[in-house]
């Protein structure tokens, strides 16, 4: 089963602070959608609301078009997984899944651990249950657990049971809260991948919260990010690195955070640098910020007309590829950094070019404009340079 999830003008007050402030959203069944954002800009509060566990101040939500505002969580029809797993310590891996099984299907007598197993007329049920944890045990590779409980298994183990939990209740939607932010780096790639396999084989929709933009960006159908209790803007994860609407998506989205330089809109709408004309233009007038992803510049060997004073900071060694940092005093002492290849840099090490004028370059349609309110601007290319290019030149 799976089910859309209307998100209507949802807010939420802690005292007097305002955690949403009429978050809308509307989520695709079936869909792996992805709520991201620094911490305290209200992304886990909306999940809770979401689950029933909190009730918000304002708006509504609906499931397949039904509201469940005064719906308790387990008239909902979702499940959550949870950071901290939330296994029953005293349980064995079986039961812990099983629990949400025996709430449903057995009577409150015959789920007590002694009393239950005597009183008569349940072996079916109970056989269904088994079976029922033994295929979702298999989906998640951890039958071979079933008799340990949670101190006996690793992270990894313990968020299977958690998953398992979750899937054996065979929701309509599965609300997941930074369920891998406890794993460490390597459990934490290869659970990502099993993760996406599961949404692919169950099909179901899923709602994730993370603040790491690696999740977000390998997961998910689209990506909604928030910040200061906001949704600021909603899509696919290519399309959000690649055409962020507003500056903060564009600093958040990416890592390295994007290279941004002062920069001014003259009368025409020709861009410059400090005194330096470039073959850019926008319709705004005045201040504005140029954007430029550290990977979309490149070394190059000519100058154009927009060019840029630094000097080389460090070099951050990151195995196949490496960062180039400068400093440039455009607007102030300000940095930017560039993406090579590592064998790059230390062929340009070995020509001693690292220690003399270098420059950096990047096409035009790499760059990113913004206004002096975060807003994207459109941008335009004159055809002033050469193959119009951008060129950042390094002077020592």
């Amino acid at each position: 089963m799976t089910a859309t999830v209307s998100i209507a003008s949802i807010e939420k007050n802690f005292g007097g602070s305002r955690t949403l402030k009429g978050v809308s959203l509307e989520i695709e069944a079936g869909e792996f959608l992805t709520l991201i954002g620094p911490s305290g800009c209200g992304k886990s509060t909306l999940l809770r609301i979401i689950a029933g566990l909190i009730p918000q101040d304002g708006g509504s939500i609906a499931i397949d078009g039904q509201v469940v505002d005064d719906a308790p969580p387990k008239a909902r029809d979702v499940a959550m997984v949870f950071q901290s797993y939330a296994l029953y310590p005293h349980m064995t891996v079986f039961d812990n899944i099983a629990t949400p099984l025996k709430v449903r299907r057995l009577p409150t007598l015959a789920r007590l651990p002694v009393l239950g197993r005597w009183m008569p007329g349940l072996k079916a049920a109970r056989a269904g249950v088994a079976e029922d944890v033994g295929k979702v045990a298999a989906q998640v590779e951890i039958t071979s657990l079933l008799d340990r409980r949670p101190a006996q298994l690793s992270g990894g183990q313990r968020q299977r049971v958690a998953l398992a939990r979750a899937m054996v209740r065979q929701p309509r939607v599965f609300l997941m809260d930074e369920p891998l932010s406890n794993l460490d780096a390597r459990l934490r790639v290869h659970m990502r991948g099993e993760l996406a396999e599961l949404h692919r084989r169950l099909g179901a929709t899923f709602i994730y919260v993370t603040h790491d933009q690696v999740e977000a960006m390998t997961m998910s159908t689209r990506v909604a990010l928030m910040m200061d209790g906001e949704i600021v803007q909603v899509a696919p994860p290519a399309e959000l690195y690649a055409n962020p609407s507003d500056i903060r998506v564009a600093r958040f989205i990416g890592s390295p955070e994007i290279n941004l330089f002062t920069a001014h809109a003259g009368p025409d709408g020709r861009i410059a640098l400090g005194d330096e004309a470039t073959p850019l233009r926008c319709d705004a007038r005045g201040p504005v910020t140029l954007g430029l992803r550290p990977e979309a510049l490149r070394i190059a060997d000519r100058t154009t007309a927009l060019t840029l004073k630094a000097r080389l900071h460090r070099i951050e060694n990151l195995g196949p590829d490496a960062l180039l940092h400068l400093r440039h005093d455009q607007g102030g002492d300000q940095r930017a950094t560039l993406r090579l290849p590592l064998a790059e840099i230390e062929a340009l090490r070995r020509s001693g070019r690292l220690d003399a004028p270098l420059t950096i370059g990047a096409d035009a349609d790499a760059a990113l404009l913004f206004g002096t309110d975060g807003k994207r601007l459109e941008l335009r290319a004159t055809g002033a340079a050469r193959n119009d290019d951008l060129i950042l030149q390094r002077a020592s």
